[in-house]
Parts: structure tokens; sequence; C-alpha cells
């Protein structure tokens, strides 16, 4: 197997970032961080309607933070956990956007950065887009478990769906790293697309086992291309929560790479899971994607870390998979991301 990151051929920077969320998620210890808050039916009449809403909402955010209009951005990649992707069709339907549909689970996030910085810096045409996902908790449990009403009891090890959305605006126009308000500019330099990895996983409430190995694969695959846990102040994972974080770095230590003192979860971050008895943490593509969004990259345009790994951990499965006794593949997508200082960005080529 070759395990060579691709890297873009033009600098991609991500010049704008949204977040929405439900109020949950309002209620953890970055809420004050999210661009929008709303009750978790956003005006809406179904929940699938809510989180279509929400991703319309996010990409306007992210526009207007960036001063940019729907001409301005050659292309949208988004996806989300609802059956064809129909929060993400819906949602962006209004946009007059060229539009790419993506499924990746809850590695959504990563897939859409990943991809939108090979488009915008490999030389297509394109030089703008925007990366956008989202999750709902009341959608993901009527598709994938049972409908609220229903009352069901959730396990220790099982997580808990974020009602988020995240947009991300890509572009290798030098001139639009300065359309960030940080001290420093997000710049995605290297990616790894994940392989899909199943270690005989079949429990629907424990996500994080059927994750980890996938993360596990990536990020050996990726040190073995010439890196070290020790490069990078953090190595984010999506949500693998607290069940598979502990995983992750119980099998990279046997591997022979130390991680615990820089890995990051985003579905450990995002919850104060003893207060609001969210059990393993948070999961869901909207997990990863505000938290991103509203955390971690801030983080790097304050300069406070230079260096991160983000990796989107998502899992293959859909209601018919998991009703026929099939187990649960993963998947762990690798964007390297570094700040980059504006004064050293050339601008006028």
């Amino acid at each position: 197997m070759n395990p060579q990151a691709f890297k873009p051929q033009k600098r991609v920077f991500i010049i704008g970032q949204a977040s929405v969320v439900g109020q949950q998620e309002r209620m953890g210890p970055i809420g004050d961080a999210f661009d929008i808050s709303e009750k978790d039916d956003f005006g809406m009449d179904t929940w699938e309607k809510a989180e279509a809403e929400m991703q319309r909402l996010a990409l306007g955010c992210a526009m207007s933070k960036a001063g940019l209009r729907e001409g301005d951005i050659d292309c949208m990649l988004a996806g989300d956990l609802i059956n064809q992707c129909i929060s993400s069709n819906f949602g962006l339907l209004d946009y007059n956007i060229p539009y790419l549909g993506l499924y990746g689970a809850c590695s959504t996030c990563a897939e859409g950065m990943l991809l939108g910085s090979l488009l915008c810096g490999g030389g297509t045409g394109v030089t703008r887009c925007a990366a956008v996902t989202s999750s709902h908790y009341c959608s993901a449990e009527r598709q994938f478990r049972f409908p609220l009403e229903y009352g069901g009891q959730r396990t220790p090890t099982a997580q808990w769906t974020v009602t988020g959305s995240g947009a991300f605006l890509l572009s290798s126009i030098p001139e639009d790293a300065f359309r960030n308000t940080g001290a420093f500019i997000p710049e995605i330099v290297e990616c790894m697309p994940g392989c899909a990895v199943d270690r005989g996983i079949s429990d629907v409430n424990n996500m994080g086992a059927a994750m980890a190995p996938s993360a596990v694969n990536t990020l050996k695959r990726y040190f073995e291309s010439g890196h070290s846990p020790e490069e990078f102040d953090w190595i984010v994972t999506g949500d693998l929560g607290s069940e598979g974080s502990a995983i992750l770095i119980d099998l990279m230590h046997a591997e022979g790479y130390n991680i615990q003192r820089n890995h990051r979860d985003c579905g450990k971050i995002i919850y104060n899971s003893e207060a609001t008895d969210k059990h393993a943490g948070g999961s869901g593509c909207g997990c990863s994607a505000v938290v991103m969004a509203a955390n971690i990259l801030t983080n790097i345009m304050k300069g406070t870390v230079r260096d991160i790994l983000f990796l989107g951990t998502g899992a293959l499965m859909n209601p018919m998979s998991l009703n026929q006794k099939q187990s649960i593949p993963g998947i762990a997508h690798l964007v390297k991301i570094t700040a980059a200082e504006k004064s050293e960005i050339e601008v006028g080529q």
C-alpha cells in the first residue's frame, strides 16, 4: 500500500468558516464560540427540514464572514447522514453554486476539506470552493435507531449525535488569505484519504470501537510517509468519543506511537458528557464540523497551535446493513493544517 500523502500544487487556505448548533451544543464547554444557535427545530415542521436549514445558515454565515457571494464560489461539496443526503440537497438548493454530494458518514467534514483542497490546489480551474456538512440528533435517531417517542435506553458506550452544521470556504487565491480576520490563516498543506477498515464490530451503540482501527490505519500510513506524532501540536479526531479515543491511544501505542499527549477528540470537546448525560460523547457529521469551525481553527488563527492533523472518522453503515447483521467498517480521512503567517503570503501572482 502506498503510504504517500497528497499535497495541493498551490497553497490552499481556509478563508472562512461558520458553525450552527442546537440547544444542547450551546450548553457545552465551547457553546459561546458557535456562530448561530437556535432551538432544535430551527422553525421547521420536520427534523430533516431543520437539518437542511442548518446547512443553509452555515454556508450563508461563512460567505458573509468572508465577504463572498454565490458567484465567487466555483463549487460546493456537501453531505450528511440522512438517506441520499437530503439535508445537503435541500439545504443548499437556494444557492446557485455547482454542487457535489458526498457521503463519508462522520468523516464527511474531513472528506470535503480533502477534496476541496485538491480541487482548489490542483490546477483544475477551481479557485474557491465550499465544504459543508451537518447532522441532527432527531433525524439521525429516526433513521438509525428509534423515533424519539419510543424512549429507548442508551448504553454507556453510545454517543449523542450532534445537532450542528459547519461550513468552510477554501481558496487558492493568495489575496483571499486576508479575508480571514485572524493573525494567522489556516492552510491545508497535505492530506491522505482513508482506507475502509473492518474489524468485525457490529454494535451500533459503540461507534468509537468501529472507527478507531481506521484512524490507526490512516495515522500509521501517514507517519510511515516520513512524519512523527511529535511534529504536531494537536492530533484531532472527529468523533471517536471517550470509548474510541481510549482504543485509538492503546492501538497506536501497540504500533509504537505515543499520541496521548497531543490527541484531542471533537466528540469529547463538544459536550460536558457527565453533566449532560451524553455517555461516550458526541458524534455525527456535524460534530467535527462545528468543533473545527468554532474551536480548532480559531486556535490556529490565533497562533495558539501551529500544526495539527485532523482525522475525520466515519462508520460506513446504514439501517439495512445493520438489520442484516453486517459488521461496521470505519474510515478516517486525514488533513494536515498549519498556521500560515500572512506576511509570508505572496500576492499578485
